[in-house]
């Protein structure tokens, strides 16, 4: 039957009938890596048999046409073309292959500034520091407005001709925002700015619509194993018309060059930032998530994502003893929260116990955010569409008598 109590319209049993690992546990770890449907699991086992029985080059050449469909469904996911996506094992690859593109072209040096949201997840900070280090760039994070979003006004005025680069995570993993990507977009536009702009959309994709035209990017990574609910070790990369023409990946290989009797000559496409050996079998899964995903309807899984959280905010607000910290005006499917007299660490592993599945996040994740507010670690909490809210009052039924 349609779930009550929100307007998404999604048949929640019959998602719940088609995710197996719902029979055994309470998963609301959705941020981290959620339960598959099960057309992903048998996507992925089937191309592995295949290869056991014909070969792995031949199971290749045999799911070619599948292959090639998964770019134009990832493509569909983000409002792009076919052409501008590239398949990688990870967000962080994805993110990473971008970023070195960038500094392969014209290296960052000293005189140049990455303006990075304060939220930003620490790998891709990390990479920034040691240009820091290295090179003398200069780091620079971008002040938060009233309710803990980078500050597109602020942003705005930080912007000239020395920002090289602007890093922007669409929604943290640990505070439950979600940033304007599309204002900071326009922004850059508006100071016609030759910067470089690199959104994470990693815990966005699939729980969120992510309109890359509207979002003016010119690189968009993300992965497949959180809302997606895609395998790990996969994920995949958006690339700009801009970025197509401008960059060129470093280290090439002989899947995103050609070695000619002359040189070499770069591939066509975004399949440039791509790498020669990957796992087809997980590539076939992701692009049954994005299918499966495609036909729930992302706007119906936002709402009912949006209707869950909101649930377990309200719930998680009522208890002594337990803050809330979120932040944001507009929130996303993440919940994050501490207790007044249980450390966050202890009472995840409470939780765990119980067979519900939550997530610990520290301040080594996102170094600025925490600090600034002086968190030592939260417990999150992550629904998908599949979820209840019976396992959500089975969670703050817990979180209560703790």
């Amino acid at each position: 039957m349609t779930a009550t109590g929100d307007d998404s319209g999604l048949d929640v049993d019959q998602l719940r009938q088609l995710t197996p690992g719902c029979l055994l546990v309470n998963h609301l770890n959705n941020a981290g890596c959620a339960l598959p449907p099960r057309t992903v699991t048998d996507t992925v086992v089937d191309h592995l048999h295949l290869e056991a029985m014909i070969g792995g080059y031949e199971a290749h050449s045999d799911a070619s046409g599948r292959i090639a469909a998964v770019y134009h469904s990832v493509a569909q996911l983000v409002g792009a073309r076919s052409d501008q996506i590239a398949l990688l094992e990870s967000a962080t690859a994805a993110w990473q292959k971008a970023f070195t593109a960038i500094h392969h072209q014209r290296p960052f040096g000293s005189g140049d500034r990455i303006l990075v949201s304060s939220s930003e997840y620490a790998s891709n900070v990390l990479p920034i520091m040691q240009l820091v280090k290295s090179r003398g760039v200069r780091l620079e994070f971008i002040p938060d407005d009233e309710h803990g979003c980078v500050d597109v006004t602020a942003f705005a005025n930080l912007l000239g001709d020395d920002v090289a680069a602007v890093v922007i995570n669409h929604c943290p993993s640990q505070n439950g925002l979600i940033n304007d990507v599309v204002a900071i977009g326009a922004a850059l536009r508006a100071a016609d700015s030759s910067a470089w702009y690199l959104v994470d959309a990693c815990q966005s994709i699939g729980q969120l619509p992510v309109a890359a035209g509207e979002i003016g990017a010119d690189f968009i990574s993300a992965t497949g194993r959180k809302f997606l609910r895609g395998p790990r070790g996969t994920g995949f990369l958006y690339a700009s018309d801009r970025a197509i023409a401008e960059l060129e990946p470093f280290p090439l290989d002989l899947h995103s060059a050609t070695w000619q009797p002359d040189g070499f000559e770069v591939a066509r496409g975004a399949v440039k930032f791509e790498s020669w050996e990957k796992s087809y079998a997980a590539i076939l899964g992701l692009g049954a998530a994005v299918d499966y995903a495609l036909d729930c309807g992302i706007e119906a899984l936002s709402t009912r994502i949006a209707y869950l959280s909101q649930y377990a905010r309200t719930g998680l607000d009522a208890i002594s003893q337990v803050t809330v910290r979120d932040r944001g005006l507009s929130k996303s499917g993440i919940v994050t929260f501490t207790h007044g007299r249980i450390e966050a660490q202890t009472l995840v592993s409470l939780i765990r116990e119980a067979k519900i599945n939550v997530s610990l996040s520290t301040p080594d994740y996102a170094r600025v955010d925490f600090d600034s507010r002086a968190i030592a670690a939260v417990v999150r909490v992550s629904p998908h569409a599949y979820n209840t809210t019976a396992e959500l009052d089975s969670l703050l039924e817990l979180v209560t008598n703790a």
